[in-house]
């Protein structure tokens, strides 16, 4: 005896479909994989903010080594000067020059807007002598920072 084309079309439908506990299952798969690649995501892209920071402040110590070429002085006005406090080039960093002295500066960058969240790193600086020190939220020296 042949099935009934009534029951055949039944066993097709049932077979197409998934069911809501599946979904469910599927969606809570996500969900979980979300939860943990999310964190893992800003934090990858924050390092790579850092370059931003790096960049800037070597863009700055090099105009701040040709003025100092052609007076002697990292203090005296010089041309190619910019005015400090400036965005960097991407906009992650506000740079600010300090210890401007005769012989001596320091370029700070500050981690802000979206970067901020970057605790790790949140000032990097780099002095005359090119010695750099990189500084968690809390103030704390990290050695971190500076790593590509």
């Amino acid at each position: 005896m042949r099935p009934s084309r009534s029951s055949m079309q039944a066993k097709v439908l049932r077979i197409r479909g998934f069911s809501l506990i599946e979904l469910m299952i599927v969606v809570a798969i996500v969900g979980i994989l979300a939860r943990v690649a999310y964190p893992s995501y800003l934090s990858y892209v924050r390092k790579a903010h850092r370059a931003d920071a790096m960049a800037t402040l070597a863009q700055q110590q090099t105009i701040l080594e040709r003025c100092y070429a052609q007076t002697f002085d990292y203090s005296k006005a010089c041309a190619a000067l910019p005015i400090f406090p400036l965005v960097s080039s991407q906009g992650f960093y506000s740079i600010a020059l300090s210890n401007q002295a005769a012989s001596t500066y320091t370029l700070t960058a500050t981690a802000t807007g979206t970067q901020a969240a970057d605790t790790t790193c949140a000032t990097m600086s780099v002095d005359q002598a090119s010695q750099k020190l990189a500084k968690d939220s809390s103030g704390n020296a990290q050695s971190v920072c500076w790593n590509p």
